[in-house]
């Protein structure tokens, strides 16, 4: 191997690197039987929130703060995207006692 080859691979290496973006995850949410789980979620700025209703009826994940309030029909799911950092409780509208928190790192 030549000299300052290694570092030339080494420099590809720092490079790469930085350009890459970190890939923002998409973290499951399940509501069943009213109860969400978990009920303490810790995610990113970027990550994607998916919410899954497996009842039979109709919930909400309704940011106590106003940060997100994201419809969910029976069966279905629905996502939102994480836009800032910090503590989010959050609830059904329809089922009040069915609450949670997302703890979201900046």
């Amino acid at each position: 191997m030549k000299p300052g080859h290694l570092a030339s691979i080494a420099l590809a290496v720092v490079l790469l690197s930085i350009v890459v973006p970190a890939r923002a995850a998409t973290i499951q949410i399940i509501m069943d039987n009213l109860v969400v789980s978990p009920a303490e979620t810790s995610a990113k700025v970027g990550d994607t929130i998916e919410w899954i209703n497996k009842d039979v009826f109709a919930h909400t994940a309704t940011a106590k703060n106003g940060d997100f309030d994201v419809m969910l029909p029976p069966k279905k799911s629905a996502t939102f995207v994480l836009k800032k950092a910090g503590t989010v409780d959050y609830y059904c509208r329809y089922h009040p006692n069915m609450k949670a928190t997302l703890k979201v790192a900046p």
